[in-house]
């Protein structure tokens, strides 16, 4: 079939029924639904489908298969590997039309919802029903669900609450095989064999796609309370981190560098928490259920500055406060975006990271001394973020070649600090050359195996992961 043949093909596939879905061929929307944050590789999709029920979904999947056409899954389009980019001619099958919160139950502390419910309405619902979805990002008000799970996505809160796939009860998928499946039928007890739900979570829609996921709500927290501490060095976050958690059940643990925080206070939106300046700085966040707690943090943090750690701090005394306190950390990737960063996005088990965040900071210093380099990120997880920006005067590509000359030596510090290469952002295109640096030769090979099950023709997401 020519391309012509394939979009007619596409718009009878998707017209049927009572709810019928879209298809875009108009360059802005081919230009809007080809790409994700990422600016390396240029979208070029073929036509951007809009579904609006599993059964479209299915239908397109088996017309991919029987036509050898190649499938993109889009949400949200905040990702930021390249995981959702079609640069060859791909069919992008957007879920933005799916969006609709289908079911709730009180008892049960689970929502069903279509994959393109945004994580914010998400969040909205469930504080509207007295509960609490607790994955939450900087991106929360554009992400899309499906997208959150194809990446397992982390955010702010996993030092308490976990990754997405901790919150996910029951998937529906349809598979690169056209199938449709109903993946643990929301119990929280199911212990029959292989649990299919964990492979469709994170794996970027290479094995199908997740048209509908049962979420499940918690207890909603009670006055959160942020305090924000000046760092003397970069150790002192452990130190920080650990005499905090003997007493204090947190809720977030984030860092960021002085040059990440004078970026946010240049846009003159958020103001400095303080007058003395530090080299870094610890954000956390907790429950502050009674006096008792607050004199407790407030004893830890007397402790920090005695110990040196600490240079100085402050801590929210309402939400508004505790809201704008979060916008030193929430504020950085918008601030540093017009620098167009290259982003590594790094992990290792907690108690290594001072020591392998200085050693990936000195490399990238000796290596790029020209180059500006901002560190943030959710170090209470031993995830971090490492963004290189932009000089002003330089080519992107040309950028970008010398950023991936680094990364050899960057991920040779984190295969021997035995950590990932992709803490929550997966792999997609950037990281696909890089992934045996976390996964062995073995793992790789179970992966492409469990790949050819699900989808043998290869049509979904092709050339994301690996090849």
């Amino acid at each position: 079939m020519n391309s012509e043949q394939i979009i007619d093909s596409l718009r009878d596939l998707i017209a049927t029924g009572d709810a019928q879905g879209k298809v875009l061929t108009d360059p802005a929307d081919l230009e809007n639904y080809g790409k994700d944050w990422t600016k390396i590789y240029p979208p070029k999709p073929l036509a951007i489908v809009l579904p609006k029920t599993t059964e479209q979904v299915q239908a397109l999947v088996r017309f991919a298969n029987d036509n050898h056409v190649a499938l993109v899954p889009s949400g949200g389009r905040t990702g930021l590997s390249a995981g959702a980019v079609a640069a060859n001619g791909e069919v992008v099958v957007a879920f933005d039309n799916m969006n609709q919160i289908l079911d709730f139950s009180a008892s049960d502390r689970t929502v069903k919802c279509q994959a393109g419910v945004v994580t914010e309405q998400l969040q909205t619902f469930a504080e509207e029903n007295g509960l609490y979805y607790p994955v939450d990002f900087a991106s929360a008000g554009s992400s899309q669900l499906g997208g959150n799970l194809s990446t397992n996505a982390g955010g702010i809160k996993v030092i308490r609450y976990g990754m997405s796939r901790d919150w996910v009860a029951g998937l529906k998928v349809v598979t690169g095989k056209g199938d449709v499946l109903d993946l643990n039928k929301d119990l929280e007890k199911n212990n029959t064999g292989y649990d299919l739900r964990h492979l469709f979570i994170g794996a970027e829609g290479t094995l199908g796609f997740i048209t509908e996921a049962t979420m499940k709500l918690a207890r909603k927290p009670d006055n959160l309370t942020v305090l924000v501490l000046g760092l003397n060095d970069l150790t002192n976050t452990m130190d920080v981190l650990q005499t905090f958690q003997k007493q204090i059940d947190l809720t977030a643990y984030e860092f960021f560098s002085h040059q990440a925080m004078g970026h946010v206070l240049a846009h003159g939106q958020v103001q400095a928490p303080f007058e003395t300046e530090a080299p870094y700085y610890a954000l956390l966040e907790f429950e502050a259920v009674s006096d008792q707690v607050m004199d407790e943090a407030m004893s830890l943090f007397e402790q920090c500055v005695e110990n040196g750690w600490v240079l100085d701090g402050v801590i929210s005394q309402s939400e508004t406060q505790a809201r704008n306190l979060w916008q030193l950390r929430e504020r950085i990737s918008e601030s540093i975006a017009p620098r167009t960063p290259y982003k590594n996005d790094i992990s290792v088990v907690v108690s290594k990271v001072p020591g392998f965040l200085q050693e990936i900071d000195a490399v990238v210093n000796e290596h790029y001394p020209d180059f500006e380099i901002i560190w943030f990120g959710h170090i209470g997880d031993g995830n971090l973020h490492l963004n290189i920006l932009k000089p002003e005067d330089m080519a992107k590509e040309d950028f970008f070649e010398k950023c991936q000359q680094v990364n050899k030596w960057v991920f040779e510090i984190v295969e021997r600090y035995q950590g990932s290469v992709s803490a929550e952002h997966g792999v997609g295109m950037t990281k696909k050359p890089y992934l045996h640096y976390t996964r062995s030769e073995a793992e790789i090979a179970y992966l492409r195996g469990i790949k050819q099950v699900f989808d043998p023709n290869s049509v979904m997401n092709p050339g994301k992961i690996f090849d």
